[in-house]
């Protein structure tokens, strides 16, 4: 009896395996999980995969429940505009067991630079040359992400940015290519961890593909002329290294590249993105871009741009319902093959398979005061801070300021900000989270009295603050004055025709000149300012950029001296908005002596360069020591600079090794940057940096094709302020 109980068991248990469908089956393949999934889907719920749309905006809660019914139960993704996983979980449970498949939804965001616990937008994080610092901050981000219900961040953006005027110079990491490639890595291993599966792992998304940072004027939206030869040596190496390292999708650009828009360019999309570079996860539209195809002139109605957008390669639609209108009957005419949604859908199947959505769908339930603002969090938002905060002047040694001042004048609209201060994209972050200026330094300056005034306003005409700000001036011994942009001012849709700051600020720090009193100009803003008038006019000036939740200690920190700054820019200051575009990389020009082609009326030269950043201590390099000054291709060099800390307060330097390439069958730029790298130093110190290079690597370059060229010659190293030859021979 026994045995005969035993038999029907194993039996049973078999039959019962062998009906679970191997996509239900953890232990499966993914490659295999997919095709039997793909193989039950009908057309209909292949499209749905296929689209993207929004949902939590109105977060009535009379208003939801109808909300959550209106969704189609198979869509493909949702962009999340709710932090609450309760919401989540019910729109989940619906696509999990009102659909015939229980094929889960992707929730995606936008998590730029911090979930709830908002930290440095990232043109500030790429001035901090620390790219682990930002990795954990990233990976702080997706717990908080995962936690509120989001499984897909759209970021990192990874344009290469050299026209200030163009607001989302903000969302990026610089000017400059292997900068925008480092920082893009350390985005997407901090976001996605070890694994997609891993509990508090969310899905990069890298933007915009490609050369949006090139558009025309500065302008959002526009045309960008990308030669072939740019395309290939600046803007598309940042998306081949996220690549590598592992993203799992990518985000097209708004722009039209050359007169092809980047939503139906079949050349980027499919012959670069997944031929070459044989990219296995998918493309997601940008908001509404695939309607734009009719407005940028290539598309004569929806049906055409839905067609056109996915042949060239645009898996999923966001937002504006083309695919999910126009595909039945574009598959019914034949003009989409089934072959390519059945590619499609695996695409975006094998995104949700590796995230472990098919396994756990659902958010765990945990409070908020558990998700957000843990200790370590803002711990690591505020280290992030104190490294991206750059020290653009400091005549006479005006800081840091002595630790008996007395009284101190904080004067201008930035000091008690607390809503522009976090900075653009921080949809989750809450003002009452962040700390302001004024706080921070009444804390770190309890002995001194701190004389407050407002002064003027970000913008406008109203000069009736200047009378207090100014008898606040008299009677103190310095002056820190805080100013800069509203958050709205840079970002999306946030193009600007000058760079400088509105006027009123500008006549509030000429009013201040006047009361003779030393002026430390804090700058709180998205992109690089246009500071020819007020340099003169100052004594001090410190760029803080929009440092999120944790500003305003970390700037008394630096103020007073307890922290030593470390941060250089990654973008160039132009002078004026009129030197723009301006960026270290430049090719040489036709005439490179006295000043023929230089500017007539102004200075060639920016205010600031790439690389600049001054600290309280001084640094001085050792002679720089190749291993050999002439090697074949295949050989490699080994570089070192011994840097000593010769001043009294210990300190974090950043050695950035650049190679310059004089002649080539292509000519290069006067100099590229290689490898950077940030160590701490102790006050009477010294460190070691090493730089191996490569030539095949290093020393070679893009053709218009893409094709890699490594010509013999000489070469230059470049570090700090010498320049040492090198021979390459066949």
């Amino acid at each position: 009896m026994k045995k005969t109980v035993f038999i029907i068991s194993v039996l049973l248990s078999n039959f019962i395996v062998a009906q679970v469908p191997i996509y239900k089956n953890k232990a499966a393949p993914v490659e295999k999980r997919i095709s039997d999934l793909l193989s039950k889907m009908t057309i209909e719920e292949k499209i749905l995969q296929l689209n993207q749309y929004t949902f939590g905006i109105n977060n009535n809660p009379n208003n939801i429940g109808p909300e959550v019914k209106g969704l189609p139960a198979g869509i493909g993704s949702l962009i999340y505009f709710s932090a609450d996983p309760v919401l989540r979980n019910t729109i989940q449970k619906k696509a999990m067991e009102e659909t015939r498949l229980g094929i889960p939804i992707l929730f995606g965001f936008d998590v730029i630079h911090g979930f709830r616990t908002i930290y440095p937008i990232s043109i500030a994080q790429a001035c901090s040359w620390n790219p682990e610092l930002v990795k954990l901050n990233c990976s702080e981000a997706a717990r908080e992400s995962v936690m509120s219900g989001v499984d897909w961040t759209f970021s990192p953006m990874i344009d290469v940015a050299r026209d200030a005027r163009w607001g989302r110079v903000s969302e990026g990491y610089g000017e400059d290519p292997y900068v925008n490639s480092v920082f893009g890595v350390a985005s997407v291993k901090g976001y996605q961890g070890k694994n997609l599966s891993d509990p508090f792992s969310v899905a990069a998304c890298l933007k915009h593909f490609v050369g949006y940072g090139m558009s025309e004027g500065g302008r959002d939206y526009r045309f960008s002329e990308v030669s072939a030869q740019s395309l290939w040596e600046t803007y598309l190496p940042p998306y081949q290294a996220c690549i590598d390292a592992g993203a799992a999708t990518v985000m097209s650009g708004f722009n039209d590249i050359s007169g092809v828009p980047a939503t139906a360019n079949y050349y980027t999309l499919t012959e670069i993105l997944k031929k070459q570079w044989k990219f296995d996860g998918f493309v997601v539209s940008d908001w509404n871009a695939v309607k734009q195809l009719i407005w940028q002139g290539v598309a004569k109605d929806e049906k055409e741009a839905g067609l056109k957008a996915f042949m060239a390669g645009i898996e999923m639609d966001m937002k504006d319902n083309i695919y999910l209108e126009n595909f039945p009957a574009l598959i019914a005419e034949k003009k989409i093959p089934m072959t390519a949604i059945d590619d499609a859908v695996s695409r975006v199947l094998r995104v949700k398979f590796n995230l472990g959505l098919f396994d756990n769908p659902y958010t765990e339930i945990v409070d908020e005061k558990s998700r957000y603002l843990q200790s370590n969090s803002l711990k690591l938002a505020t280290s992030l801070t104190e490294e991206s905060m750059v020290l653009l002047k400091n005549k006479s040694n005006t800081l840091p300021l002595n630790s008996t001042i007395k009284k101190m004048a904080l004067i201008g609209p930035m000091a008690k900000d607390k809503e522009n201060i976090i900075g653009s994209w921080s949809f989750n972050g809450k003002s009452k989270d962040a700390e302001s200026l004024f706080e921070g330094i009444q804390k770190e300056f309890k002995n001194a009295t701190i004389n407050y005034a407002l002064g003027c306003d970000f913008d406008g005409t109203n000069e009736s603050g200047f009378a207090e700000a100014m008898a606040k001036a008299n009677e103190s011994d310095v002056i820190v004055l805080c100013l800069g942009e509203k958050k709205t001012w840079s970002g999306e849709n946030a193009s600007r025709s000058t760079i400088a700051l509105p006027e009123i600020q500008e006549k509030l720090v000429a009013a201040l000149k006047k009361t003779g009193k030393p002026i430390i100009l804090v700058l709180s803003n998205g992109r690089p300012l246009e500071l020819v008038r007020l340099e003169p006019l100052v004594d001090a000036i410190v760029e803080i950029w929009q440092p999120g939740v944790a500003g305003g200690t970390p700037l008394a920190g630096i103020l007073s001296g307890r922290i030593n700054p470390s941060a250089k820019l990654a973008i160039t200051f132009p002078l004026t908005t009129g030197q723009i575009p301006t960026y270290y990389s430049m090719r040489q020009a036709a005439r490179p002596y006295g000043t023929e082609g230089n500017y007539q009326d102004i200075s060639t030269e920016p205010l600031y360069w790439f690389g600049h950043g001054l600290s309280y201590t001084n640094y001085e390099y050792s002679p720089v020591k190749l291993s050999a000054t002439k090697i074949t291709k295949n050989q490699k060099i080994s570089v070192e600079v011994t840097v000593k800390n010769t001043g009294k307060m210990d300190g974090k330097e950043t050695v950035l090794w650049y190679v310059s390439d004089p002649v080539a069958t292509i000519s290069r730029p006067i100099k590229e940057l290689k490898f950077f790298e940030k160590k701490e130093i102790k006050a009477g110190g010294n460190a070691t940096y090493t730089f191996q290079i490569d030539p095949i690597k290093d020393l070679s370059y893009s053709d218009p094709t893409g094709k890699r060229i490594l010509e013999a010659g000489e070469f230059y190293l470049i570090v700090n302020e010498q320049k040492v030859k090198f021979e390459v021979t066949d």
